[in-house]
């Protein structure tokens, strides 16, 4: 069998591109790399510069107003993987733009999270594997 080498890119619909895209800038960091429209959507590709992970999101024109909801089929969440000696770091970034976001918490296999949720509610987490 083939190997998958990793994901390309990771796709968001969200309800409104301009301001998901300045909050994914704002609080996360992730710069924008161009904004295509096509039939039917508007899609803004955003890119994490120590990384390369790129983001991309995407507003449908007959797209719903509907908030996220992790208990529907399709996304949970997504984890966003940080060092461990930055956690403290995300958590003063958070507080100090004034974004809601869980406390630092310990996994259970030793790592340490925050969740904090987007514009449209999709939870989000900055998560640090255990050292060694």
């Amino acid at each position: 069998m083939p190997d998958i080498k990793g994901f390309h890119h990771v796709s968001l619909s969200v309800t409104d591109l301009d301001r998901s895209a300045a909050w994914y800038g704002d609080v996360l960091g992730f710069e924008p790399v161009t904004t295509v429209e096509g039939e039917g959507f508007r899609r803004t590709r955003l890119r994490a510069s120590a990384s390369g992970l790129t983001l991309t999101l995407t507003q449908h024109h007959a797209g719903g107003s509907e908030r996220f909801d992790e208990r529907r089929t399709g996304l949970d969440h997504m984890a966003l993987v940080v060092d461990s000696d930055d956690v403290q770091e995300w958590k003063e970034r958070f507080e100090k733009l004034a974004v809601d976001h869980s406390e630092v918490k310990t996994t259970p296999a030793g790592g340490t999270v925050i969740t904090l949720r987007d514009p449209d509610n999709i939870q989000l987490e900055v998560f640090a594997t255990p050292p060694g």
